[in-house]
């Protein structure tokens, strides 16, 4: 199920200048970019960008960036989910995952999280698909935010809900390791229900094993 992948772009102007919201983004063009040095949540500013060249690469692989002039200092990937997971045992093609979102410190404050959202959700082959995203809170970045827990959950949301994605109850291990943990998901408009109801037995597997 390879939809076309539509580009879409949104200006924000800020006190710092203009951030421009764009993608999905090729992978040649992403390798052109100057990748922002505190874009570290997941790993080195090269390494990720290197990843990130690979997802866009991808049939399913999309690429949503944001740049301050010619430099990524923000970015969401929607790709299909790790082989490992249990999100990928139901062989779902029309289930794919945001697998990563961040902006770098200095530029956050504008939006951007959202927006990276709402530019991703203009393409209309988005309503071909079961989008999820799993959030854990070992990821997020209470340290930098001086945010607890809690807080920082209900920020995620916020941003999530910009993107139209909602929380999902689930049984998943390691998203029931936590309470602040949680599955978010954004059930596309031309979504049959035989796929809704695939998608909630891999939300629930142990429903019957009271």
């Amino acid at each position: 199920m390879n939809h076309p992948k539509t580009y879409n772009a949104k200006e924000l102007k800020t006190p710092i200048g203009s951030i421009f919201i764009e993608g999905p983004i090729p992978p040649d063009k992403l390798a052109g970019y100057e990748f922002h040095e505190g874009l570290v949540a997941f790993r080195q500013p090269k390494q990720q960008q290197k990843a990130l060249v690979e997802i866009a690469g991808l049939p399913e692989g999309r690429i949503i960036i944001a740049r301050h002039r010619e430099v990524i200092i923000g970015y969401v990937t929607y790709l299909y989910p790790d082989p490992l997971e249990r999100w990928s045992e139901g062989n779902m093609e029309e289930l794919i995952e945001l697998g990563a979102i961040e902006v770098a410190p200095e530029f956050r404050g504008f939006s951007v999280g959202k927006n990276l959202l709402r530019v991703s959700m203009m393409d209309d082959a988005m309503e071909d698909y079961i989008i999820i995203t799993t959030e854990y809170y070992w990821h997020w970045d209470l340290k930098g935010s001086g945010l607890n827990v809690w807080e920082y959950r209900k920020v995620m949301e916020k941003m999530m809900n910009a993107g139209g994605l909602e929380w999902y109850a689930t049984d998943e291990p390691e998203i029931s390791s936590h309470p602040a943990n949680c599955l978010m998901a954004r059930i596309g408009k031309r979504i049959h229900s035989e796929s809704v109801q695939k998608f909630d037995q891999l939300r629930f597997k142990n429903r019957f094993m009271y």
